[in-house]
């Protein structure tokens, strides 16, 4: 199985780190995001790494050269003409996943405990018994968060919501607004060969949109990690708690 690691964005967030470097070298307890990353997804059999790159694009294409990889296989899609989100950078890396059934999609600033085989395991019961195509498996958990996936009660996803703002996006409208499952997304997620196909979209877009779109005629499902560890180490307070979370 391969995976992507989305590595392009600035990481507005994470400044003034990010003025002179990319989030995904953020440093915590001695080794960057993007270390971490890789050798989480090894410690699942995970070795065929593609990585998108815009911001400090350089920095991060000599870290992966200087240390071979970390032991993987590591191969760079070149955003540095134009950074295109988290769905536009899939899309461009359309060919990489070429004869792949399925392959796992994740941001370079997360860091999680997350049993990726017991996903696959969720994502291939829910394969199994989804009534519609199956497109992705999305991780979630119940924190609280500014912004919502909204699932039904069969767990396939229905529409978005900012809770800051009210505003609402839907793929499939629930008659009844009680029957709502509201979960926050982990950034983390197990996408079919067939999202290609599915997508009507080009250019820079995100990956929520995306599926948004794709969710009006297919099925997307949601896997809870909810029991265990997840971190979005997007601001320096965060690095902080990650050094005491991850050695």
């Amino acid at each position: 199985m391969k995976a992507m690691i989305l590595a392009a964005g600035l990481g507005t967030r994470l400044k003034p780190f990010t003025d002179h470097h990319p989030k995904a070298l953020a440093i915590v307890n001695g080794k960057t995001l993007l270390q971490r990353n890789i050798e989480y997804l090894q410690d699942f059999g995970i070795n065929e790494v593609l990585v998108n790159v815009h911001h400090f694009a350089d920095q991060i294409v000599d870290a992966i050269e200087k240390n071979n990889g970390w032991g993987s296989n590591v191969t760079i899609s070149d955003e540095s003409d134009e950074v295109l989100e988290t769905g536009g950078g899939l899309l461009r890396a359309k060919a990489h996943f070429e004869n792949e059934a399925k392959w796992l999609v994740m941001n370079a600033d997360i860091l999680t405990d997350l049993d990726l085989d017991k996903m696959l395991e969720a994502d291939k019961a829910y394969d199994a018994l989804s009534e519609g195509e199956m497109v992705a498996t999305l991780a979630v958990t119940n924190r609280s968060t500014s912004r919502n996936l909204i699932f039904n009660t069969a767990g396939t996803l229905c529409g978005w919501r900012n809770n800051s703002t009210n505003e609402e996006k839907w793929a499939n409208p629930l008659k009844d607004p009680s029957m709502a499952v509201p979960k926050a997304f982990s950034g983390i997620q197990i996408v079919h060969a067939n999202f290609f196909e599915a997508l009507n979209m080009q250019g820079k877009f995100s990956l929520i949109d995306a599926y948004l779109q794709i969710a009006q005629h297919y099925a997307i499902h949601f896997y809870d990690h909810s029991d265990g560890i997840l971190l979005d180490v997007g601001k320096p307070e965060s690095l902080e708690k990650a050094a005491g979370l991850f050695k």
